[in-house]
C-alpha cells in the first residue's frame, strides 16, 4: 500500500498563531504512521516551511503547495487544517487548495467566510429561526452612538471583533463607560464589530464530525467559566470548568444537538466543527461557530472524542478518510 502524503498545516496570521502551532503539533504526532506520510507546515506571514519525521525542512511554494528542497519535489495527496484565523479559517487556504484539486480536512472556501464572518454567519442563522441573541453591528469611522448601543442590546453587552477566534477581541460590558474602552480595544483586533446582549444562561459547546459518511455529535461539553466569560484565559489557562458529556436535561441535549446538526447541515460544514450555545429558559441560543476548533491538549474536542472512547489517532483517520472521499 502506497501511504498518502499529508501536509498538518499550523500558524497563521492571526493572534490564534500560537495555539494553532499546539493544534498541528497533536494532529502531527497523533496521525497513524502505518497509513500516512506525514508533513509539519508552519504558515508565518513571511514564510511556509515544512519538516518531515526526521525533522528535514522543506520550502512550501505558495503557487502550487508543493515542498521543496534541494532536487526534491514533494506533492501533498491532502491537507489537514489546523490554522485558527486567517488564511486558515476564512477560506483563504481553502481557495487555494480547491484551485489546487488538494484534498483537505476542513469546510469549503464560502462556508468557511461566512462561518468566520460572525455578523454574516447570524444573519443567515436568524432567517432559518436559529435562536441568537439580539445585536447590532459597528464598522470603524461610525459615529458611535452608545446610547443607541444601548437601547438596542442593554447591558451587560458583549463587544465582538467580527472575524477573530479564541476570545481575542472580546468584552464583555456593564454600562456606557466601559462600553466606549471596549470598543476602541476590539477594534484593534478587526474593524468589524459585532455587539450582542448578553445572555444568562448554562454555556455548552457541541462538537459535530462527519465520521463514516454519517454526521456525528460528539458528547456535549459544559462550560462553568472562573472568569466573567469564556474567554482566553478561561479557554487556555485553567480558569473553566469543562465537563464532559454536559450535565443537563435530556430535552436540553435534544434540542441542542437538533440545532448543531441543523446548523452544519444548512451551513454544508465538513470535518469537524464546534458550535457554543447558552440555554435561556430551557432554549439554546447560538452563540458562534468553529470550523477550525483547536486540537490542543488542553481543546474541547480532543476530550469530547476521549468520552466516545475512540483514540484521538483513529478520529483523525476518519476525517482524513472523509476529505479523500469528497
Amino acid at each position: 500500500m502506497i501511504k498518502k502524503k499529508v501536509g498538518v498545516v499550523c500558524g497563521g496570521f492571526s493572534s490564534e498563531y500560537e495555539i494553532s502551532i499546539q493544534s498541528g503539533n497533536t494532529v502531527f504526532k497523533e496521525l497513524d504512521r502505518d497509513l500516512w506520510d506525514v508533513f509539519l507546515i508552519t504558515i508565518r506571514k513571511e514564510l511556509w516551511t515544512a519538516l518531515d519525521d526526521e525533522g528535514i525542512a522543506y520550502n512550501v511554494n505558495k503557487g502550487d503547495f508543493s515542498l521543496q528542497r534541494a532536487e526534491q519535489n514533494v506533492r501533498l495527496d491532502l491537507i489537514f487544517n489546523t490554522v485558527h484565523g486567517p488564511p486558515g479559517e476564512n477560506g483563504q487556504l481553502a481557495a487555494l487548495w480547491e484551485l489546487l484539486n488538494i484534498p483537505f480536512s476542513s469546510c469549503d472556501s464560502y462556508n468557511a467566510a461566512l462561518t468566520f464572518n460572525k455578523r454574516d454567519c447570524l444573519a443567515v442563522l436568524k432567517k432559518w429561526n436559529v435562536p441568537c441573541a439580539k445585536n447590532i453591528t459597528l464598522d470603524q469611522g461610525d459615529p458611535t452612538d452608545l446610547q443607541k448601543i444601548e437601547d438596542a442590546v442593554g447591558f451587560p453587552c458583549f463587544v465582538k471583533a467580527n472575524r477573530a477566534g479564541s476570545s481575542f477581541g472580546v468584552y464583555k460590558v456593564h454600562n456606557q463607560m466601559d462600553l466606549e474602552t471596549a470598543i476602541q480595544n476590539a477594534f484593534k483586533e478587526d474593524n468589524q464589530l459585532l455587539i450582542e446582549s448578553a445572555l444568562i444562561g448554562r454555556e455548552v459547546s457541541v462538537g459535530v464530525a462527519t465520521i463514516n459518511t454519517s454526521i456525528q455529535i460528539l458528547p456535549i461539553t459544559e462550560i462553568i467559566s472562573e472568569n466573567d466569560f469564556f474567554d482566553y484565559a478561561a479557554k487556555y489557562e485553567g480558569k473553566a470548568q469543562e465537563i464532559t458529556p454536559a450535565k443537563i436535561p435530556k430535552e436540553w441535549e435534544e434540542e441542542v444537538q437538533k440545532w448543531s446538526k441543523f446548523i452544519y447541515k444548512k451551513l454544508g460544514l465538513k470535518g469537524v466543527v464546534r458550535s457554543e450555545f447558552i440555554f435561556v429558559e430551557g432554549i439554546p441560543h447560538f452563540l458562534e461557530i468553529n470550523t477550525v476548533p483547536g486540537m490542543t491538549s488542553k481543546s474541547i474536542i480532543p476530550q469530547q472524542v476521549d468520552t466516545m472512547g475512540m483514540k484521538l489517532s483513529d478520529f483523525f483517520n476518519y476525517l482524513l478518510q472523509n476529505a479523500l472521499e469528497h
